[in-house]
Parts: structure tokens; C-alpha cells; sequence
């Protein structure tokens, strides 16, 4: 029989209003569960068990019940928390207590979510540099990154869905590394009020969870589109892409081979699946969106700069605008990224949903650095929907994940098409 902290948002939720689970109960678990791995995964940066049996015992005396009641939730420590500190994974911001909940927190929290703790992020979310969390498959390797204690915990049955944010890789790789689903939203359909941003354009709320159940749960409770048309309701006669897109040659054989194992599936459980080759103008969209990264980072990491002498050198480099394009290049870099969305667009009105790589392949050994962004970085600056689907491995036995991707607002149509693909993507 499956312990609380292993079940899926959806059963818990079945079971703690029923009133065949307390709430108590699945505190109790997640803090079993944690004192056992935490010195291995390491996926917290603030955990405080007592905290954590309270909230549980005022979930139970609560006079209602909300969608995610008593589900154990995770929250990448770069999220403002009225009962928690936020640490950024910076010297500067050790112990800062904000005080209120940033805006997604403040969802999951009135829909009756368990807050676990603080997860392990890189620097402000903005760096490669790694932490101290460990791939909970094989502690030698990383979980990727930024949010890498989100992606963990929820791999390792220590949260049973976690926050995290994306502004190249930053969800949907570690969802890849670590076996698990994940969502990078279409841009800005949850809320980025206080969370700590790198890249005004590109910075997006991502989430976590263990199956895409649990990732249509979470889009109910943030409210995000309603589909305008009926998605089909198997795989039989879906429209799929198969976008290798213009990186494709940094991919590794073990990413070469799921999707090429993923395509031949979804072709075998019915869809009509068929080649896409993105127009030359992407081409040029990695240069454009390093350029953008490069200037838009000078303004929000300014006021670090100017107040934390201390401040990593990758940062400095960036508020000084070392090697920086200029103001025209710019300018010319946006309109390519403006003209690429409305492209993309209509590309993908043909499809109901693209498949795509979700890193570069397994995920690496070592924890200084956390993986490469390469397959991840141009559809978050398009804004569209993204879901990582598991179920493939690598040479090493490590999850290997992919991902489809819809047009802006279409994420519910992606959710559920990951769900079926899931179900064919399963490695025997």
C-alpha cells in the first residue's frame, strides 16, 4: 500500500476530504520521508518539521476544504513566503524574512496546499552554477537546474508538486533529469509578482508533479485557459510535430534515440505523426535571445551590484554590460523575437502539439554545473506552453524526458496530450 507521500495530488486530495486521511498523517510521511533522503538529495534549503505538523493540524480544524487540501508543496526559494525565509541561494538574503507570500504562493496556499519548505535554487535563479541538492536517481550527477530542489523533491516523494521557475531550462530541464512532469506555462499566465526575476521577457512560473493529472489539478487552481475547441481524446488521429529544432546537433544519442523511440509510439498508437522543420528566421532566435538575456539582466541585477560588494563576478559582468552587443543590435534582436511568435503561431495551428527534446540527454555527472539549456531556451522566449513527459532512459539507466509544446494559451490541450503520451512513452 502507497504511503501519503507517495500518492498523486489527485488521490490525496480524494482522500483528505473524504476524511479518510488526515492531514496529520501526510505531514508525518513527507517528514519520514525527508529525514531519510536529506542527506542524500538535499533538496531544501528551509525545513522545519514542527512548522509543518501546525500548518497540517490547522488544515484538519479547517472549516473547508480547498482543491489541493493537504497536498505537500514545494517552493523554490527565490518565492517570497509570509512564514518562511527566502534566501535566493545569495549571502545577501540569508534568514530574510519577507513577510508575504508571493502571488502563486498565496494560490497554493488558499487552495489548501501543504507547504513543506524552501527549495534549493542556483544564485537568484540566474546562474549554471550548481548547489548542494543531488539527483535523487544517482546522488553523482545534478538535478539540473535552477530549480533543482523542486524538480528533486518531487522525484524523490518528499513534496508531491513544487514550484519552480524558467527562464532559459530552468523547469523543464530538471523535470528531465529527475523523471517527473512538468509545466513551464504559457508566459506570464501565473502571476510573477514576488518572485525574484532575471529576464523580464522570459521569466515564467513553472510546475511540478508526477503525473498530468496533477498538472491539470494545478492549471484548475491558477485558472489558466479554457481550451476554445475540443481537443481530440486519444492519440488516434492527433497531429504531431516532430521539431529537432536548429540545436539539434548538440543532442546526445540518448536524446536522439527517445525521440526517434517516441515519434514511431505515437505514430503506432494512431497519431498522424510528421516531420517540422522550423523556418530559417529561428536560425538566428539563439543569438537573439543571449542577446536579450544580456541586457534585460543589467537592469534587475543593478541594485545587487550596487549594495553587495561580494556579489559574483558572472553578475558584475552582467550589470556592467561587459561584451555586450549595442542599443541597435538590440532593437533588431526583439523584432526577430516578435516576428518568430506570431510565426510560431501559425506553424503550430496545424499540430496538436509538437514534440521536442527536453535536454541535451542524461543528466550530467557532478553538481558544478547543471546541465545545458540549449533545447529549452527558445521556446520559453516564444512564450508557449511546455510539458515535460517521462518514461525514456538513458545508457546509464537515467531518465531521459521530452517535451510537447502548443500554441500561447493551449496549455490544458498539452497537458492532456502529455498524459497520453506518457502512457506510450514508458520505457518496458
Amino acid at each position: 500500500m502507497a504511503l501519503p507521500n507517495e500518492l498523486s495530488a489527485t488521490e490525496l486530495v480524494a482522500q483528505t476530504t473524504s476524511g479518510a486521511l488526515k492531514v496529520v498523517d501526510v505531514a508525518r510521511a513527507v517528514i519520514a520521508r525527508i529525514a531519510e533522503r536529506d542527506a542524500t538529495v538535499q533538496a531544501f534549503a528551509w525545513f522545519d518539521p514542527d512548522a509543518l505538523l501546525r500548518q497540517a493540524e490547522a488544515l484538519d480544524a479547517a472549516p473547508t476544504k480547498g482543491p489541493l487540501h493537504g497536498v505537500p508543496l514545494g517552493i523554490k526559494d527565490v518565492f517570497n513566503t509570509r512564514d518562511m525565509p527566502t534566501g535566493h541561494n545569495s549571502p545577501r538574503y540569508a534568514g530574510s524574512q519577507p513577510g508575504v507570500d508571493a502571488a502563486a504562493v498565496d494560490v497554493l496556499r488558499a487552495a489548501g496546499a501543504l507547504l513543506v519548505g524552501k527549495t534549493v535554487t542556483t544564485e537568484f535563479a540566474a546562474t549554471l552554477r550548481g548547489g548542494k541538492t543531488r539527483n535523487p536517481h544517482d546522488p553523482t550527477r545534478t538535478p539540473g537546474g535552477s530549480s533543482s530542489g523542486s524538480a528533486a523533491s518531487v522525484a524523490d516523494f518528499q513534496t508531491t508538486i513544487a514550484l519552480g521557475t524558467q527562464t532559459g531550462g530552468s523547469t523543464i530541464r530538471p523535470a528531465s533529469f529527475n523523471g517527473v512532469y512538468a509545466i513551464k506555462p504559457t508566459w506570464n499566465s501565473i502571476s510573477r509578482e514576488g518572485f525574484k526575476m532575471g529576464t523580464i521577457s522570459a521569466d515564467t512560473v513553472g510546475l511540478y508533479a508526477r503525473s498530468a493529472e496533477d498538472l491539470m489539478l494545478l492549471a484548475d487552481v491558477f485558472d489558466l485557459d479554457a481550451l476554445e475547441a475540443p481537443a481530440p481524446t486519444g492519440l488516434a488521429g492527433a497531429r504531431i510535430g516532430v521539431c529537432r529544432t536548429p540545436m539539434w546537433d548538440k543532442a546526445m544519442p540518448e536524446t536522439r534515440q527517445a525521440m526517434a523511440e517516441a515519434a514511431a509510439a505515437l505514430g503506432a498508437a494512431g497519431a498522424a505523426v510528421s516531420e517540422l522543420d522550423l523556418p530559417a528566421s529561428f536560425a538566428g532566435f539563439a543569438d537573439a535571445q543571449l542577446k536579450i538575456g544580456r541586457r534585460e539582466t543589467r537592469s534587475t541585477f543593478l541594485n545587487e551590484y550596487r549594495t553587495t560588494p561580494e556579489l559574483h563576478e558572472e553578475f558584475k559582468a552582467r550589470v556592467e554590460h561587459r561584451d555586450a552587443p549595442p542599443p541597435s543590435e538590440i532593437r533588431e534582436a526583439y523584432k526577430l523575437v516578435d516576428r518568430c511568435r506570431a510565426l510560431f503561431d501559425d506553424i503550430a495551428a496545424a499540430y496538436d502539439v509538437i514534440l521536442t527534446p527536453s535536454a541535451v540527454g542524461e543528466a550530467p555527472l557532478g553538481q558544478d554545473k547543471t546541465g545545458d539549456a540549449s533545447f529549452n531556451s527558445m521556446w520559453t522566449l516564444l512564450h508557449v506552453p511546455v510539458v515535460n513527459v517521462p518514461g525514456r532512459r538513458g545508457p546509464s539507466g537515467m531518465p531521459v524526458g521530452l517535451s510537447l509544446v502548443g500554441r500561447r494559451y493551449e496549455d490544458r490541450k498539452v497537458i492532456a496530450f502529455a498524459g497520453r503520451a506518457g502512457a506510450v512513452f514508458a520505457t518496458p
